[in-house]
């Protein structure tokens, strides 16, 4: 005799069904059945067509400028991860994102912004940085991938494209983002922008632009908005939006979309339920009907390379054509069954965990007798023996405590002068006190992680991950490998950000 299943276990089929249904067509797949196919797919975390098994991204490792390109496990599947982290092998080099691969075949890649009429970048040939490829681990059901982690003055552009909706034609757009990372600066956006790198008007652009900044919506954000050049749009005009709630979920769903005199914004949380509509109405007044766009693609930046804003990319796509809504409703339940979550940053060993007191003693041949200190607010290293007074050797002895703008990593709040943290301003550290702001939370956070010259740790910074704790000339830097100043410099760059972590000094 059979027995019957019980509920709790046709629940879970059910959902297993579902969910892989929901797998079967990937994002791609589903804005083509509705009759609007992507003409640009990014992500670096999986592919966004069922039968794609080309390259996602492109990373660059700095010990000697190799690249390789990360290709999903399967047709469909999430990223090999696996593969970068053998080749980035994190005891010994750095790696960045070079290019995110165009998934559609029209050859829309995204590459290294070039300056604009906003901001040049800020490596030395003004171009913008790459984003570190190890910035923001997440996995896709249990399967281990990375995002695309953008700092302020990093951003990538493709000016010369092919299919990319021009003028005042129909499009749509959406993008998955950390809700959690974000700052008012402008402009972290993905989608259509100018060509030229500059301002050209009203209309020329029309992107998601994700943040605290522009029109607002409900509560104290961030919202999903629209970036038409020279106005973020939360709804009709440059005002606030009370439809247009905080999206401020770890993952969130973004979208925008436009057709002749017509935009809507939508989103929701990527995780789990369904999209919401919070705008869906005419153009704004003042120069927006019609549009004027001209097809290039940003992603972290404006359409003039304005690049002073922060946030967390994870996948994308841009339609020919305006997608409906139950075919966005389709493409938002594709998204829920690919199980995004948060995944741990790299740390370091337990004598870098929370509550511990501890020192850092240099690596590099010629101060290995040198430890990081700080005399008033300025970070420095200084010889430290059993001679010193007790107040010197207390400036070179730090508290760990759970990092002040992300506890999945730490901060060091010195010993001598307590409620004052190391934190990096304009790339130098600093001991000062907390003033209360997201910046400074941030600027004082840091992700250990295995010493780059196999001895000990390196400290990283959360907010720039390309960056790490360097001495240089006797001074603490948040140097990065290979950037525009002094104390970037490639030379002995794994040494210097190399640290033996041993016990405060008593």
């Amino acid at each position: 005799m059979m027995s019957t299943p019980s509920p709790l276990l046709v629940s879970c089929l059910s959902h297993c069904i579902i969910a892989s249904l929901a797998l079967a067509a990937g994002p791609c797949d589903i804005y083509a059945s509705g009759g609007t196919p992507c003409v640009a797919a990014h992500s670096t975390t999986r592919a966004l067509f069922s039968a794609y098994f080309g390259p996602l991204y492109q990373i660059s490792r700095g010990s000697d400028n190799a690249t390789i390109d990360i290709s999903p496990l399967s047709a469909g599947g999430v990223a090999n991860a696996s593969a970068q982290d053998s080749f980035c092998s994190n005891s010994n080099t750095t790696c960045l994102i070079a290019t995110i691969y165009d998934q559609t075949g029209r050859g829309n890649h995204l590459k290294q912004a070039p300056p604009g009429g906003a901001d040049k970048g800020t490596d030395p040939n003004g171009f913008d940085t790459l984003a570190a490829a190890d910035g923001a681990p997440v996995t896709l059901n249990s399967q281990k991938a990375y995002g695309v982690f953008i700092s302020p003055g990093t951003g990538y552009r493709n000016d010369v494209t092919n299919g990319i909706a021009v003028g005042d034609d129909p499009e749509g757009m959406y993008a998955i983002f950390d809700g959690t990372h974000v700052n008012g600066d402008c402009c972290f956006d993905y989608g259509n922008a100018e060509t030229s790198n500059t301002d050209t008007g009203n209309g020329a652009m029309e992107a998601i632009y994700f943040g605290t900044g522009g029109g607002k919506g409900s509560g104290s954000g961030p919202w999903v908005q629209m970036d038409a050049e020279n106005g973020l749009f939360s709804g009709g005009n440059r005002s606030v939006n009370p439809s247009n709630p905080t999206s401020d979920s770890r993952f969130v769903t973004a979208i925008v979309k436009g057709q002749p005199n017509n935009w809507a914004i939508r989103g929701g949380d990527a995780t789990s339920g369904s999209l919401s509509t919070f705008f869906n109405g005419v153009r704004p007044s003042g120069g927006y009907n019609p549009m004027k766009k001209q097809g290039a693609i940003i992603l972290g930046i404006g359409g003039d390379n304005s690049n002073r804003a922060q946030g967390t990319f994870y996948e994308g796509v841009m339609t020919s054509g305006f997608p409906s809504d139950e075919t966005e409703n389709s493409v938002q339940a594709n998204i829920g069954a690919a199980g995004y979550a948060a995944a741990p940053m790299t740390s370091g060993p337990s004598t870098l965990s929370v509550g511990s007191a501890v020192s850092f003693r240099a690596t590099t041949a010629c101060c290995t007798n040198r430890y990081i200190a700080h005399t008033g607010t300025m970070v420095n290293t200084q010889i430290i023996t059993p001679s010193n007074s007790s107040a010197t050797r207390l400036s070179a002895s730090w508290n760990v405590v759970a990092g002040l703008g992300n506890n999945a990593c730490v901060s060091f709040e010195s010993r001598d002068t307590p409620g004052n943290y190391i934190r990096h301003s304009n790339f130098q550290l600093f001991v000062n006190v907390s003033d209360g702001t997201q910046v400074f939370k941030e600027d004082a956070t840091w992700c250990p992680q295995a010493a780059l010259n196999g001895k000990g740790n390196s400290i990283r910074s959360w907010s720039f991950p390309t960056h790490y704790f360097r001495h240089f000339n006797a001074i603490l830097y948040a140097a990065s490998n290979g950037g525009p100043s002094d104390y970037d410099s490639k030379n002995l760059f794994n040494d210097d950000v190399s640290w033996v972590v041993g016990p405060a000094f008593a």
